[in-house]
């Protein structure tokens, strides 16, 4: 596996967990990596077993120079659509850094508005190490917040899905109607309301 790009200088790596399921919050993260304490593995989060993921993210948060982790609930996604959210949360997933960036590496083609220089890079969280660091504190953090999420309202498998619109997560929204952490902007919850 080839490694993956570290660029010099304190840069952020920024990515995000949450854009597609129809439940619980979108998640992003911000991680500055230190060159001296290199984290061996570093991946697409999508990549990487859920496992592997658990392990790097230890890691991530016991070497790296800073990183911060910050959501968008599901009432501000239906406020102000998944793709302000997203920024909304990677804007303050950057702002919770105990070290300012000198710019900021965004995984994806949209940049949130950051008091630093941004550059959105397609594809990053495959391709830089801070981006793909990020993108496994985004995904773990999300996912434990869906398995809790799961304690409080079981019926809809949150444990097995994390929000996403699988067969049994449609079939379980038609029979209990949507929870206070669905997306009610989104069609299949939408439509869900109107029965």
């Amino acid at each position: 596996m080839p490694s993956l790009c570290l660029p010099e200088g304190l840069v952020c790596g920024v990515d995000e967990a949450g854009r597609g399921p129809l439940a619980g919050p979108v998640v992003a993260a911000a991680v500055i990596l230190d060159p001296g304490r290199p984290i061996d593995g570093l991946d697409d989060s999508k990549k990487l077993s859920a496992r592997r993921r658990a392990a790097l993210a230890t890691e991530i948060r016991a070497k790296a120079l800073a990183w911060a982790v910050a959501e968008a609930s599901a009432g501000e996604i239906d406020r102000i659509n998944i793709l302000q959210a997203s920024l909304l949360a990677m804007r303050r997933a950057v702002d919770g850094l105990a070290v300012r960036p000198e710019r900021a590496l965004i995984d994806g083609d949209k940049c949130p508005r950051l008091d630093c220089p941004t550059e959105a890079i397609v594809g990053g969280d495959g391709k830089i190490a801070p981006i793909a660091a990020a993108s496994i504190l985004a995904k773990t953090v999300r996912d434990a917040g869906m398995l809790a999420l799961h304690a409080v309202h079981p019926v809809y498998g949150f444990d097995r899905h994390k929000g996403y619109p699988t067969a049994f997560h449609l079939q379980a929204l038609r029979e209990h109607g949507p929870c206070p952490a669905h997306r009610r902007s989104y069609a299949p919850v939408a439509q869900m309301t109107l029965l």
